[in-house]
């Protein structure tokens, strides 16, 4: 076991699964003077929001954004030098086309003013064409009675979203039509499917914090660029040692010493703390015996495909770099032309959450439903010519937050000394976002820090 230079023995700690999580963990264990080995069976790191090629074009799996309130993931975006790849809106502003509207009334905006909470959302809402001025004033008193929530209080879990909407005057236009386009975005979930703790952070979080909680922000380059690249370069620079296409066969107790054995392809790993950065089912396989009072509720955690569309055109068809839209199957697009390196025409990418009933669908059946559905919402293409359309698939991409999934979330911290958890669907508080993830590299390596006698300083608290 290797020494520091005043003599100590350096510590050693093994983080399986290179998601934003165990990146996280990686970085923050190796920052406070650790030795670190990152482990990961895929040939990339980043986890479930990566980039790959086809043909010329560098694709995102998917469409991934973030928020000003998002302070763990641009914690993230800094520690990798990629903050200004990713930058924010100034003010938050989400055009909104509603198919089903009359004409002169289709295009509204969710935006924002620099007034204080809540009187920032007032003009928008008030000038938001697809409610009815009746509907706008409940949201307004909703929104009251969403901040008087006690988020610490369990009971929020066992109850959904659309009840607690519906008791507040919330009529089923204005859940579609506002909560839902929000919502399921940030959950994966509907109204009825999503648990009034996770709903309750998302919008306390997001609209009633501070004026610009919910300025977007997302990628202008590939997320491989953020997460993969720059990520790498960041963990070599802090002396992390990377292993990728490495499968770990299991964790186990050394029988001396209270450490920790890791096998995987042909070696073994001897560690004083284990960090499982990886899904629940994958976590389970590999937790040694006793490790949780309730192992078996890593299972329970239900989980939430997304589905994401990409259509080629021959010529710009969009002016905006991205809508949200009612009306329609269809839920946001974006623009990712120069994102992607495409040099002529346009490259749309539609971003379908809480997609189980069309996760499996054949691509031909995607394609005649959803390009008759780009012709509606942008007139220009009915002149454009496809070029290339697919599909990518992610069935698993999150953890479901149904009513009840709070009490299965394991915390950081497990019974067998030094074995710690990470990923999003760990007790972060958080629903499966990118922040989520962040956030739980960040309790998983304070934990092993504080189990392993290290001094450390929250990274949040610090820039605070």
């Amino acid at each position: 076991m290797r020494s520091t230079e005043d003599g100590t023995r350096a510590h050693h700690a093994v983080v399986v699964g290179a998601g934003l999580a165990g990146i996280t963990a990686a970085l923050q264990l190796a920052d406070a003077g650790v030795r670190v080995t990152l482990v990961e069976g895929r040939p990339r790191l980043g986890g479930l929001a990566f980039s790959f090629r086809r043909g010329d074009l560098v694709v995102d799996n998917g469409q991934h954004v973030y928020l000003r309130c998002c302070t763990a993931y641009r914690w993230f975006l800094d520690r990798v030098d990629g903050a200004a790849l990713a930058p924010l809106q100034d003010r938050l502003d989400v055009p909104v086309v509603d198919l089903d509207a009359p004409v002169g009334r289709r295009l509204g905006r969710i935006r924002r003013t620099g007034l204080p909470v809540p009187l920032h959302l007032a003009r928008g809402l008030a000038t938001y064409p697809h409610l009815s001025l009746a509907e706008r004033a409940s949201v307004g008193r909703a929104a009251l009675a969403l901040q008087r929530l006690d988020l610490g209080d369990p009971a929020l879990d066992d109850t959904d979203f659309a009840s607690w909407l519906r008791r507040h005057g919330q009529s089923d236009r204005t859940i579609e039509a506002l909560w839902d386009l929000v919502g399921v975005a940030t959950l994966n979930a509907t109204a009825p499917h999503a648990s009034l703790a996770l709903a309750a952070t998302v919008f306390r979080t997001g609209l009633l914090s501070e004026p610009g909680a919910a300025d977007i922000g997302w990628a202008r380059v590939p997320l491989g660029d953020l997460h993969d690249t720059l990520a790498r370069k960041a963990l070599d620079s802090a002396g992390v040692r990377t292993e990728l296409r490495t499968r770990v066969h299991s964790v186990t107790r050394a029988p001396e010493g209270g450490g920790w054995h890791v096998d995987v392809d042909g070696e073994r790993l001897d560690a004083d703390a284990v960090v499982l950065a990886v899904p629940q089912r994958e976590t389970h396989d590999l937790l040694p015996a006793g490790a949780l009072d309730h192992p078996e509720r890593l299972r329970e955690i239900g989980t939430a495909p997304i589905l994401n569309i990409h259509v080629v055109y021959d010529r710009p068809v969009l002016r905006r770099p991205f809508f949200a839209a009612l009306g329609t199957p269809v839920q946001w697009v974006f623009d990712r032309t120069d994102a992607s390196g495409l040099k002529e025409g346009q490259y749309l990418a539609l971003s379908q959450s809480d997609a189980a009933d069309e996760i499996d669908a054949p691509v031909s059946e995607l394609r005649a439903r959803y390009l008759p559905e780009l012709e509606r919402l942008l007139p220009p293409v009915r002149d454009a010519e496809v070029r290339d359309f697919f599909v990518t698939r992610e069935r698993t991409a999150t953890f479901a937050p149904t009513p009840g999934v709070d009490r299965l979330r394991p915390a950081a911290r497990t019974r067998a000394p030094g074995l710690f958890l990470a990923g999003a669907w760990t007790a972060t508080g958080w629903p499966a976002t990118m922040e989520g993830a962040v956030r739980s590299g960040f309790s998983a390596a304070g934990a092993a820090l504080s189990a392993l006698g290290r001094r450390h300083e929250h990274p949040l608290e610090e820039a605070a």
